[in-house]
């Protein structure tokens, strides 16, 4: 990636959870509502580190020093490919257990790319979806549709 693209959308992910993204482990972003995204998104590691028992335990199996990722930052982009309800079947692919996933949505992820370095943000984010380079403007679609 040579040069940042300001209409890209950016999602927010907590540490390990982004790591895990981007080393194509999390194939499944679990959520509280569906998404009409579709396509390739900005992956901005948060500031915040997760608290679910399975961020660490999924982390720990993995190698991953969660003290040592990084956090405030792009780190990857990853493609969009689906939004469905989660089932018992998504706990693997989405790293945690099964009973976690009742009454939630499934994001399906492909093609994780990491950015050869993390990139700071212009605009931080308000909310789980930004635009990292630039404000988003009213007649920009809501993303969370």
């Amino acid at each position: 990636m040579t040069r940042p693209d300001p209409d890209r959308l950016a999602l927010g992910v907590q540490q390990p959870w982004a790591e895990l993204i981007l080393r194509g482990v999390k194939t499944i972003e679990v959520r509280s509502l569906p998404t009409q995204v579709r396509g390739i998104i900005y992956l901005y590691a948060s500031r915040k580190v997760s608290a679910l028992d399975a961020a660490l335990t999924t982390a720990t199996a993995q190698n991953i020093d969660v003290d040592s990722l990084p956090k405030g930052l792009l780190v990857g982009t990853v493609e969009i490919i689906g939004s469905r309800p989660c089932t018992p079947a998504d706990a693997a692919a989405a790293c945690v257990p099964a009973n976690v996933l009742a009454g939630r949505q499934a994001w399906v992820l492909a093609n994780p790319q990491r950015l050869p370095k993390p990139l700071p943000v212009r605009f931080l984010p308000f909310g789980v979806w930004f635009y990292p380079f630039k404000r988003k403007t009213r007649a920009e679609p809501n993303p969370r549709k």
